[in-house]
């Protein structure tokens, strides 16, 4: 039998997306390319593998019959043929993305930038924003080689480490009228709460209601620098994880300690599987576990 192997990457490729065109961009070839390849494929099956339903194209049974194992064949052919030798960073010419949402970026950005600028002037860190709907599957897709959420990942093929643990804290002017040190104290003072989607509402709220008490909410705002620069000249509150905020606080803005005990915060950094023995990648996943590490370090925690 003379088979093309290259034919598996494009099949998973085709029943992950359900599109030529989106498989074809995602292994950057033509769409022509791509639809010679199925035909291809749909010859060596003997089956349709994708048909058009209306304008989307629909996987056939026996696609979704083979969807897991092709995928699983691929991973590990990738694992195998993946160098497990040391990379110098010196010479290394690569771009990472790593997705996490924008506290992360800028206290990880602030403790990367003049390593990565030293060590590795050709690398490229892409760093994206998370958005409603991060998932691992960006990870199994390739449209993120890192991300830092906080939560371990479920999938089979995702690969973690919880490389922080952080604690909410109040964010507020050292001349507050009363400082937030009761949940009564803490629900009176205006809110800015920080959400990329617009809502009103996270845990805090909920840490509220136990109590039996509502805070009032001032301002909505998507990142954590603006929640600071409207903190800073009124007196309103925010909450944010302690350790990753504290670098960003200008002279006149303090931590309280939150009214009582609140459960921990993860910073957990996942990957998918077939970067397990990528040197660069290791490399990579090493010089950022160092830097959130150095953050619980410089307090002695």
């Amino acid at each position: 039998m003379h088979l093309d192997l290259n034919l598996l990457v494009t099949l998973d490729a085709l029943l992950d997306e359900r599109s030529v065109t989106a498989a074809a961009d995602r292994l950057y070839l033509t769409q022509p390319a791509m639809s010679r390849a199925l035909a291809r494929i749909r010859r060596a099956t003997g089956d349709q593998i994708l048909v058009r339903s209306g304008r989307t194209m629909l996987p056939t049974p026996y696609a979704e019959q083979i969807r897991d194992e092709v995928h699983q064949l691929v991973t590990r052919a990738q694992a195998v043929l993946t160098p497990a030798a040391d990379v110098d960073p010196a010479t290394l010419e690569r771009t990472f993305t790593v997705q996490c949402n924008d506290v992360v970026i800028d206290a990880l950005v602030t403790h990367l930038a003049a390593d990565l600028t030293r060590m590795a002037p050709g690398v490229c860190l892409r760093v994206l924003s998370d958005s409603a709907d991060i998932a691992a599957d960006d990870l199994r897709r390739g449209r993120a080689d890192l991300q830092i959420t906080n939560q371990v990942p479920t999938g089979t093929e995702a690969r973690s480490a919880t490389v922080l643990t952080d604690e909410l804290a109040v964010i507020g002017r050292g001349d507050l009228p009363q400082p937030p040190s009761t949940w009564d104290a803490l629900a009176a003072l205006p809110h800015v709460v920080i959400s990329r989607q617009g809502g009103r509402r996270n845990r805090v709220d909920e840490f509220l209601k136990a109590r039996e008490l509502r805070r009032k909410v001032a301002f909505t705002v998507p990142t954590l620098a603006l929640a600071l620069r409207i903190v800073d000249t009124h007196n309103l509150v925010t909450v944010a994880p302690r350790l990753l905020t504290r670098h960003a606080l200008p002279p006149s803005l303090r931590t309280y300690p939150m009214p009582g005990p609140t459960p921990p915060i993860p910073a957990v950094l996942a990957w998918h599987a077939r970067h397990d023995r990528d040197a660069a990648h290791r490399w990579l996943r090493t010089l950022i576990i160092d830097a959130l590490g150095e953050m619980t370090r410089e307090t002695g925690e």
